[in-house]
């Protein structure tokens, strides 16, 4: 699913990813942790297609057997919404649009049906166990409820690769332990294949593999 390697990023003098190797089997959850400040979420930005590696030309990216480094801004843009879903901490559901809404959004983007896309997105809502809150707006939801749409909003395209960059960093224990749980009834459900930087270490254990970053490497 990810094949990633010499990966360096630099920001002016800062050199924050030091030629990482990173490689991901499809269907498998991989957690990755690490001090403040070791890359992490700088990885996962560049896997994820939302930065790109400082060093060009001798660096490998391939997800799900495309090589990302000869995509256009354009060609990168439509890959990224239809083959990655995002989960972030502070969940970044648009205010003035309901939780339907706001799942149905990444499906429009790719040019889905409206009626196509509210039908999936209230599945997803369905099997989240929002089916209650399809027109409420995101300040009347609770923050683990808020979660579960943001996660709906990362699975509305079907994507196969799923990142998630402290996701459960701002929920109370148990909303933290519902999500934990469902990532893996998703991965088992659908299929999908999960990259999660944490500083939770019941999560990160959980996952199939822990790896952990030290100053812009992965140890081995």
């Amino acid at each position: 699913m990810i094949q990633a390697n010499n990966i360096h990023k630099y920001y002016n003098d800062l050199h924050v990813l030091k030629g990482v190797d990173i490689h991901v089997k499809k269907g498998e959850i991989v957690s990755i942790v690490g001090a403040s400040g070791a890359g992490k979420t700088t990885l996962l930005q560049i896997l994820g297609t939302l930065d790109r590696a400082s060093n060009k030309e001798d660096f490998n990216l391939i997800i799900n057997d495309t090589s990302i480094k000869s995509l256009n801004d354009k060609a990168l843009a439509k890959f990224r919404n239809e083959h990655i879903g995002f989960i972030f901490q502070f969940h970044q559901l648009l205010p003035e649009f309901t939780a339907l809404e706001n799942v149905c959004l990444p499906a429009f983007i790719k040019g889905t049906k409206k009626s196509e896309a509210e039908t999936k997105a209230k599945e997803l809502l369905d099997f989240l166990g929002l089916s209650h809150r399809y027109n409420h707006k995101p300040n009347e939801l609770s923050g683990g409820e808020q979660q579960r749409v943001a996660v709906a909003r990362a699975l509305v395209n079907s994507p196969g690769l799923i990142f998630a960059d402290e996701p459960s960093g701002n929920l109370d224990s148990e909303s933290a332990e519902n999500l934990h749980n469902l990532f893996f009834k998703l991965r088992d459900e659908f299929g999908q294949t999960f990259v999660i930087v944490t500083h939770n270490e019941e999560l990160a254990n959980l996952a199939d593999r822990k790896l952990t970053m030290v100053d812009g490497k992965i140890l081995i």
